[in-house]
């Protein structure tokens, strides 16, 4: 009988302690960081939770709030060249770094 106490003081606290540390890793998501628009699209950038990359989801002007996204991004490693892309690529800006 006493074994059977002692191992439900060790176990119970053991396996809380373990089954947290997984909840934790699995609670971790991406985040939106900014969102705006440019030409006929307007865009939200998320980040990773760690913040090493960022993507952008984009959206024609004339899309509803509720539908899907118009394209997914590769990701990218600064904020800057997401926004950067996104001038290039959908706002049609005229910027040193489109013709790189």
């Amino acid at each position: 009988m006493k074994l059977i106490q002692i191992l439900k003081v060790a176990v119970i606290p053991v396996l809380t302690v373990l089954s947290m540390l997984s909840t934790s890793n699995k609670v971790l998501a991406d985040y939106l960081t900014s969102q705006g628009s440019g030409g006929n699209y307007r865009y939200e950038l998320w980040a990773t939770d760690d913040n090493s990359h960022y993507y952008l989801k984009v959206w024609s002007s004339q899309a509803s709030q509720n539908s899907e996204a118009y394209s997914t991004t590769r990701a990218f490693t600064s904020t800057r060249e997401a926004l950067i892309y996104f001038d290039c690529k959908y706002a049609g800006r005229d910027l040193p770094e489109c013709s790189q």
